[in-house]
């Protein structure tokens, strides 16, 4: 095998002029589908994660499939790198542009082209809001399952490119559980359909391999996807505990029960506190951790699962159990949690969203070593995630406006990533690599399995244009990273010594 290169090296090098690019971009594109003036590119200049930012030199705002394939081909003739963009509520600086590229924004493909309540399915351009399918389907008694906290934002296009998952992922799974086929644009220009409406499609599974691969193997333009019906009933159940340590067990005790809950999901002390003042859920502020887990079904099936989720929290050692006792205190329960990020921005000028993945086990352990990097970097950190499924997303709290305090939020970040693959998780469940991940890839995966993932990348897109300089480091990445780990002295991962 081939030592590893970052993908996008095998093209040839040549100036860019953005002149010569906008020029050629407008005989293939409406005027009002290319914006080059930097008043108007600016706001494209990151996503989520406002760490890393870099100016646009043209962004294309295509209404057309046919505009993207001229866009992707004009690309491809001029060696231009391209990335893609959907709502831009990505974490990990996935959509940020290239300075010396294209920036294909794709929310005016805004359209749900089709329901079909028998075959409960939606077939959907990838700038439609998640929400807005379960809104449309709702007349039918039908939702889409996979609701991230910027639902109300974030594009289901951009959902595939992370295979994004929310507070009911642990029941009803990822994106790519959700999802039936896309149609994508290769950077050759060519129009190929993955998936089917059907259980299974012919082939390779490549709409797996697809979904997640954020934006690395083609632009998607067509996402059809799984309705399910809505469910009867639903309720909540609030527990309260004097220990993150009993919250953790009780998560293990209820999937150990053999419950398996719509939703469940942990706050600690720290988090509680940032968020009831901003939604005023009724959540226990003294609780060192609360409990959110929801059950649905039938009126009959929920009322005995709820029986039975008490009965092992009590066991458990809950200090307080709270059930919502309509639809309207189930939403407010859900609100808060939901509200997590915007009510960091009350109490913190800046936060920084990790995203890494635990078993279930270690849940105490790794939450208790964060306490402890709290005093080792000197910042606070709200911890709010996806307890069923082991999701953390530790929300570090620092203030921009200082330098000293973003390199140790980017320090105290990559702690936690390390950490959770210390104990055998992963780098991220649902927010992608990006750019934030890339030092940690080199933490997690052998050279061997890096190069296994630039040939899957070179496969898609061999001239390596599309969203370029990403998620899979070059080796020589991964050596400095290792050098400045045995400086300091950190080096305690078997993966880093490799390089």
């Amino acid at each position: 095998m081939n030592s590893l290169v970052e993908p996008h090296l095998g093209r040839e090098e040549q100036s860019f002029s953005a002149p010569r690019v906008v020029d050629a971009l407008l005989g293939v594109l409406p005027a009002h589908c290319v914006l080059h003036r930097e008043e108007d590119t600016r706001p494209y200049e990151c996503d989520g994660l406002s760490l890393y930012r870099a100016l646009p030199p043209v962004v294309v705002l295509p209404e057309t499939e046919e505009q993207v394939v001229a866009v992707m081909r004009l690309c491809k003739r001029l060696n231009v790198p391209l990335v893609a963009r959907g709502a831009g509520t990505g974490l990990s600086g996935g959509a940020m542009p290239h300075s010396q590229g294209v920036l294909m924004g794709l929310a005016k493909f805004n359209r749900i082209k089709r329901i079909d309540p028998a075959a409960g399915v939606a077939v959907v351009g990838p700038g439609v809001r998640n929400l807005a399918i379960s809104e449309a389907a709702a007349a039918h008694g039908l939702y889409y399952a996979p609701d991230p906290s910027s639902q109300i934002a974030c594009s289901i296009g951009g959902n595939v490119a992370e295979n994004s998952g929310g507070v009911h992922c642990l029941k009803y799974g990822l994106t790519v559980h959700n999802v039936l086929a896309v149609r994508v644009v290769t950077i050759d220009g060519d129009v190929v359909e993955l998936g089917s409406e059907a259980p299974d499609a012919p082939g390779l599974d490549l709409l797996a391999l697809f979904i997640g691969s954020e934006g690395m193997l083609g632009i998607v333009t067509e996402v059809t996807v799984k309705l399910i019906p809505k469910p009867a009933c639903a309720r909540v159940v609030m527990a309260s505990f004097s220990s993150v340590e009993a919250a953790g067990q009780a998560v293990t005790d209820i999937i150990a029960a053999g419950i398996i809950p719509a939703g469940l999901e942990m706050m600690d002390r720290q988090a509680v506190q940032m968020v009831e003042p901003f939604v005023n859920a009724g959540y226990d502020v003294a609780a060192q951790a609360i409990l959110l887990c929801e059950s649905d079904g039938t009126a009959e099936e929920v009322a005995h699962e709820i029986e039975h989720m008490e009965a092992v929290f009590r066991k458990a050692g809950a200090t307080r159990l709270q059930v919502s006792r309509d639809e309207a205190e189930r939403l407010t329960f859900w609100a808060g949690r939901k509200n997590a990020f915007p009510a960091a921005g009350r109490v913190s000028p800046d936060y920084y969203c990790m995203d890494g993945t635990i078993p279930r086990r270690h849940l105490a352990r790794v939450l208790g070593a964060i306490e402890q990097m709290e005093d080792e970097y000197g910042l606070r950190c709200a911890n709010v995630f996806h307890a069923g499924d082991g999701n953390l997303h530790p929300l570090i709290l620092f203030d921009s406006n200082k330098p000293d305090e973003v390199e140790r939020a980017e320090k105290f970040g990559a702690a936690i990533l390390e950490l959770c693959v210390k104990v055998g998780g992963t780098l991220t469940g649902e927010h992608g690599v990006g750019m934030e991940k890339i030092n940690q890839m080199c933490v997690q995966f052998s050279r061997d399995e890096l190069d296994a993932f630039v040939a899957v990348k070179r496969a898609f897109d061999p001239p390596g244009l599309l969203n370029p300089e990403k998620v899979i480091p070059t080796l020589a990445r991964c050596a400095e990273y290792g050098k400045m780990h045995v400086h300091a002295g950190e080096l305690s991962f078997p993966e880093l010594a490799r390089f």
